[in-house]
């Protein structure tokens, strides 16, 4: 029973953070640290081995879509690189305490800022791949930031990634969304294969919820199809808060 609840919390986790362009870390590390009390190196190796399986199904789905700009997708996947592979070897720095409130913080400030800002408009009807331009140094910058952050976390980089690329770097954020999880499945590979050499990874449940991350992605690419950018910014902050809310509650 644990590990059919394990494959339908990947399932749910694939489709969500597919959607969002997120990768689903985000619940992942709470879940594993707050209700199955595993240690903070346990539910960051866990939760970024899964993060990595969503983020490869959720790429190829979003590649078909034609959704994901290679421009930028590249650039930012090497900016990424060095720091998922320094903040697999710092997660062993944190205390449980410092830990959750660190990771708290980090998604209170990122629900306020998609809050505050979830008003700007995109502009995926007259999106041209050919003529869209981006500030490519401070996307650089942002990645590099984005792979540390992601590594020691747990949570990907989406999170920071998808409102960067939509506020920052005025990019439609459905296309945000795919570019992101491009991102995700080049830079959280070295960072799970990281955490797997350092004995980080718990492979049965790994195996479990990656297999149904994996499914969940599919659907979740689909999905995207149908929902409004909005509406998916304000659903991914309502979770953010949530959650943030109770890290910080209970690291205090």
């Amino acid at each position: 029973m644990e590990l059919l609840a394990f494959w339908v919390l990947g399932i749910a986790i694939g489709a969500f953070g597919t959607l969002a362009g997120i990768g689903g870390g985000f619940f992942l590390v709470p879940f594993f640290t707050l209700v199955l009390h595993w240690s903070p190196q346990h539910a960051v190796g866990t939760s970024l081995f899964v993060v990595f399986l969503n983020a490869v199904s959720g790429s190829f789905a979003y590649i078909k879509q034609k959704k994901v700009y290679y421009d930028a997708a590249v650039r930012f996947s090497l900016a990424a690189l060095p720091g998922s592979i320094i903040g697999s070897y710092m997660v062993q720095y944190f205390s449980g305490n410092s830990f959750h409130i660190t990771f708290g913080i980090v998604l209170l400030l990122l629900a306020l800022f998609m809050v505050f800002r979830s008003s700007v408009k995109g502009v995926e009807e007259n999106f041209q791949k050919e003529s869209f331009s981006y500030n490519r140094p401070l996307g650089i910058g942002i990645s590099v930031i984005v792979g540390f952050l992601s590594s020691i976390l747990g949570i990907g980089g989406g999170l920071i990634h998808v409102p960067a690329m939509v506020y920052l770097l005025l990019f439609p954020a459905h296309i945000a969304t795919a570019t992101s999880h491009f991102v995700l499945a080049i830079s959280t590979l070295f960072g799970a294969a990281s955490h797997l050499l350092l004995g980080h990874v718990l492979l049965l449940p790994t195996i479990t919820i990656g297999t149904g991350a994996v499914i969940g992605a599919q659907a979740g690419a689909k999905l995207s199809l149908k929902v409004k950018s909005r509406r998916i910014i304000l659903l991914l902050s309502f979770v953010l808060f949530s959650v943030g809310l109770r890290l910080v509650w209970g690291g205090f």
